[in-house]
C-alpha cells in the first residue's frame, strides 16, 4: 500500500468512527480527512461559515452545490447574512502557494467547487 493509500485509509477510519462519536478529531485533522474523503467520493459540500467573537467559525449551512434543493438552502442562508449586514469572502490559494480571500456579493460569485465561505461583521468604529 503506497503513504497516500495508507493516509486515506487512516482519515476514513478516522472520520466514520468520528461520525458514530467513538473519537474527537481535532479542526486540522476534520480538515485534512475532508480533503482526502472529498477526492475519493467526489463530495462537493461547501460550507457557511461565520466569524463570531469568542467563538471562531460558526456553522451556518452545509450542502451540495450540485444538488438543487442544498444549493437553494445554501442560496437563502447566504443571503439572510448579507440582509444582516455581514460581509462574505471565499478563502483562494494563489498557484505558488500564497493563501488569501476574495470578498463576494452574491452567490453566483462564489466558485462552485468552494469548500467554504466565510461571514464576517463589517469593521466598526471612526474617530
Amino acid at each position: 500500500m503506497t503513504r497516500d493509500a495508507t493516509a486515506l485509509r487512516r482519515c476514513l477510519v478516522a472520520a466514520l468512527a468520528c461520525q458514530r462519536s467513538e473519537i474527537v478529531l481535532t479542526r486540522s485533522q476534520e480538515s485534512r480527512c475532508r480533503e482526502a474523503a472529498c477526492s475519493v467520493c467526489d463530495n462537493r459540500a461547501m460550507r457557511l461559515l461565520r466569524m463570531k467573537p469568542g467563538h471562531g467559525e460558526v456553522l451556518i449551512a452545509e450542502g451540495d452545490v450540485e444538488v438543487a434543493d442544498e444549493e437553494r438552502e445554501l442560496i437563502e442562508a447566504f443571503r439572510a447574512q448579507l440582509d444582516q449586514g455581514m460581509w462574505a469572502a471565499v478563502p483562494v490559494t494563489s498557484p505558488d502557494g500564497r493563501r488569501q480571500a476574495e470578498f463576494v456579493r452574491n452567490f453566483g460569485d462564489v466558485p462552485r467547487d468552494a469548500e467554504r465561505v466565510i461571514f464576517f461583521p463589517r469593521a466598526a468604529g471612526g474617530c
